[in-house]
């Protein structure tokens, strides 16, 4: 169950394309930093998820030459990509659960045996995929060929464009280019309405309106104009409590002046244009969003697991990240993903360069259980803590966080000035300044999760010794 948020470069303060997802599962799920590199291989060769013990059967034929990319993967099978960048500047972030009307699946089921899921999205589509339309015209292909092993929505972002897919049942699925001076967001629903053949900007299965017909999803006449959403998309009161405010919460958060019911999620607009120009700080804070300030705030005076309004940030979150391509910088720099490992609200965001060469060995560690090592846990376990006290400790790392990540935009910001200058002269003094700054500023981030761990635990020693203090009378032992 995740979070999609995005802006086009029209919406944007600095005319940078915004993708972010906040990926939620459970909080013992660590996720990995990988790189893959670009290698060959023989005719006939497939990805095949079984042989990483994934969630189905699928395969997938291989191109000669695979791309170089990055990914977030689950730390148990290496799939589950999450999100990432290839060397041709292609972003994906997937997968949005999306819940397809019960009618619609007995007439289209998902293929649970050897259907694409989100074990393989990431992987197989950026491996090979040279823009952001072609990937996802890829994978809406093999929806149409092998079927959906499950409801999903993904987002694909380039130089020139950004890209959302929907789909509907195992083999139907529709995709939209998101308007340039728009935002879009999206909790676990289809959004999707209007589709037309004919318009550019939009992509869909060949029988995404004709099989809705015999299906008995889709009456022309007596619907009118067909929407997608409406013909396979569930609706129901699980909706208006799940999904429907956390739409509702980060349209409010960009575009304050738009006035909606909280449960009204199905006319809510599918993009809006900002009140201001959106910046990265502001999609921080649409994913960090756990409705401060209201009664619906599951977080403050005491942890309330029995909210009915589900926030867009939540324990169980194991990462959110944001794809922001800068098409006027070079690309080694000008396309970078920043990951929160764990909770977003009680983390911060590190910067990976989409031309970083490497990454420390922690980053490829952790499991389902603690350790000192790897950098999801060094998170994961300053989250658990301040979760025990949350309205007294969150303050103080939130705060410690939004300095890091303040004096780092500053830093890098500064940095990209130098390696373009430096990628003109000596591109191989480019790539070792890049590598050097990067992972200086990884290293730095670790190591403030682990001095606020520390923080934290010395104030929760002195709440604990003053709370069952048993002084004697003397106050002296």
């Amino acid at each position: 169950m995740c979070t999609t948020i995005i802006a086009a470069e029209g919406a944007t303060a600095d005319g940078s394309f915004l993708l972010a997802r906040s990926a939620d599962s459970s909080a013992l799920k660590a996720q990995h930093f990988v790189i893959h590199e670009a290698a060959d291989h023989p005719a006939g060769a497939l990805y095949r998820t079984a042989d990483h013990c994934g969630a189905t059967r699928f395969e997938w034929p291989l191109p000669a030459r695979t791309l170089r990319y990055t990914t977030i993967p689950n730390w148990k099978t290496g799939l589950h990509g999450a999100a990432g960048f290839n060397e041709a500047g292609v972003g994906v972030t997937g997968t949005e659960s999306i819940f397809a009307r019960d009618d619609a699946l007995l007439k289209d089921p998902l293929n649970t045996e050897t259907g694409i899921t989100e074990d393989d999205i990431a992987d197989v589509l950026l491996c090979e995929a040279k823009t952001a339309r072609e990937a996802c015209a890829l994978l809406g292909r093999i929806i149409e060929e092998k079927g959906a092993g499950e409801g999903f929505g993904v987002g694909f972002v380039d130089e020139t464009d950004i890209w959302y897919l929907e789909t509907g049942t195992a083999h139907q699925w529709m995709a939209r280019r998101i308007p340039r001076d728009m935002t879009f967001a999206s909790a676990n629903q289809g959004r999707f309405k209007a589709y037309s053949p004919d318009d550019p900007s939009m992509m869909a299965s060949s029988t995404l309106v004709s099989f809705a017909v015999e299906a008995g999803l889709y009456d022309p006449e007596k619907d009118g104009a067909f929407d997608f959403s409406r013909a396979y998309i569930r609706d129901d009161e699980r909706d208006r409590i799940y999904n429907d405010p956390r739409v509702w919460s980060i349209q409010k958060i960009l575009t304050p002046a738009l006035e909606q019911k909280p449960d009204d999620g199905r006319n809510f607009p599918l993009f809006t244009k900002p009140g201001l120009p959106v910046t990265v700080d502001d999609v921080k804070r649409t994913l960090r969003d756990h409705y401060e300030g209201t009664d619906h705030d599951p977080y403050g005076e005491r942890l309330n697991g029995g909210e009915p309004w589900r926030p867009v940030s939540v324990f169980r979150t194991y990462e959110a990240h944001i794809l922001q391509v800068r098409p006027w910088l070079p690309r080694p720099v000008g396309e970078v993903i920043r990951v929160a490992f764990g909770m977003a609200d009680l983390s911060c965001f590190l910067p990976f360069y989409a031309g970083l060469s490497r990454v420390p060995a922690q980053y490829g560690l952790g499991t389902d259980k603690a350790d000192r090592e790897s950098v999801y846990w060094k998170f994961r376990k300053l989250q658990t803590l301040v979760m025990t006290d949350y309205p007294k400790l969150a303050p103080v790392v939130k705060k410690a966080f939004a300095e890091f990540e303040q004096k780092t935009d500053g830093r890098m910001a500064e940095f990209e000035k130098e390696y373009v200058r430096l990628a003109s002269e000596n591109p191989a003094a480019a790539q070792e300044a890049l590598d050097r700054f990067n992972l200086g500023v990884l290293a730095e981030g670790e190591e403030l999760a682990e001095r606020l761990t520390d923080e934290a635990f010395t104030i929760r020693t002195a709440d604990i010794e003053s709370a069952i203090f048993f002084a004697n009378c003397s106050k002296k032992d």
